[in-house]
C-alpha cells in the first residue's frame, strides 16, 4: 500500500489532512499527519513516529509531502523511514500546499516516479499567484469580480 504522509512543524499537516477530508473522504485511510508538536523535542517525533510505522505493513510505500526540505520534522521522519528500511523506495517533496495535497492523494496509485513528481510539484507550482479581485464596474475582464 501507498501512504500520503505529511509531514510538518505543528499542526499544520494535521490541519491540510481535516481539509483533504473534504475533497477525498473515501481515500483519507492513505492519509498519515505528523507534525513536530510546540515544546517536543525531534527524538519524541521519531519515537511517535516508529510507534505509527510499526502498526502498517512492513512493506508501504511512501509519498511523503514537507512543509520544509531540510526542516527538522522532515528530517527526522527520513530518518525513521531510513531505520524501517523504507527510505529508499519513499517519494519526498517539499514546500507542500494544499493543491500539492489533494493532487498526491489522487494521483499517488495510477503514477510513479518521475511522472508523480512532476505532476504534484507543477500543480504545487501553479497554484502560487496573486489573486486580484475586481470591484464591480471595473473594466478589466482579466480579474474576478467581487
Amino acid at each position: 500500500m501507498k501512504y500520503l504522509l505529511l509531514v510538518s512543524h505543528g499542526e499544520f499537516s494535521k490541519g491540510l489532512k481535516n481539509s483533504l477530508s473534504m475533497f477525498a473522504a473515501d481515500k483519507i485511510d492513505d492519509v498519515i499527519a505528523v507534525g513536530l508538536k510546540k515544546g517536543e523535542s525531534v527524538d519524541q517525533l521519531a519515537d511517535r513516529f516508529a510507534k505509527q510505522l510499526d502498526a502498517l505493513d512492513k512493506n508501504a510505500d511512501f509519498l511523503v509531502l514537507g512543509d520544509m526540505i531540510g526542516g527538522s520534522p522532515l528530517t527526522t521522519i527520513c530518518n525513521v523511514l531510513a531505520q524501517h528500511g523504507l527510505l529508499e523506495t519513499a517519494t519526498i517533496l517539499g514546500g507542500m500546499n494544499f493543491p500539492m495535497v489533494l493532487n498526491a492523494i489522487m494521483l499517488k496509485d495510477s503514477l510513479n516516479g518521475d511522472n508523480l513528481v512532476e505532476t504534484v510539484l507543477n500543480e504545487a507550482k501553479s497554484a502560487l499567484k496573486e489573486f486580484k479581485p475586481r470591484i464591480a464596474g471595473d473594466e478589466d475582464d482579466d480579474e474576478e469580480e467581487i
